[in-house]
C-alpha cells in the first residue's frame, strides 16, 4: 500500500504566498514606477517619486508594526 501524502500547513503556505505577492507588488511599484518617472522626468523626478512612494508607505508600515506588536503582546499574555 502507498503511504498517505504528508499533511500541509495551509496557513504557513498562505502566509508565504501573501508575503511573496506583497514583495512582488512593491518591486513592480518601485521598479516600473521609478523607471517610468525617470523616463519622462529624469533623475531628479525619479528621486522625488521614490521619496514620495517611501513616505506614502510609512503609514502602512507603522500600522503593520503596531498590529505585530499587539500580536506579540497577546501571544505572550496567553502563554502565561
Amino acid at each position: 500500500m502507498e503511504d498517505p501524502p504528508p499533511s500541509r500547513d495551509l496557513r504557513h503556505y498562505a502566509r508565504g504566498t501573501q508575503f511573496r505577492l506583497t514583495l512582488g507588488a512593491l518591486a513592480i511599484l518601485f521598479g516600473v514606477g521609478g523607471l517610468l518617472i525617470y523616463f519622462f522626468y529624469g533623475a531628479g523626478g525619479a528621486a522625488l517619486g521614490v521619496l514620495c512612494l517611501v513616505i506614502g508607505l510609512l503609514p502602512v508600515l507603522l500600522i503593520l508594526a503596531a498590529l505585530w506588536i499587539l500580536d506579540v503582546i497577546l501571544h505572550r499574555s496567553h502563554e502565561s
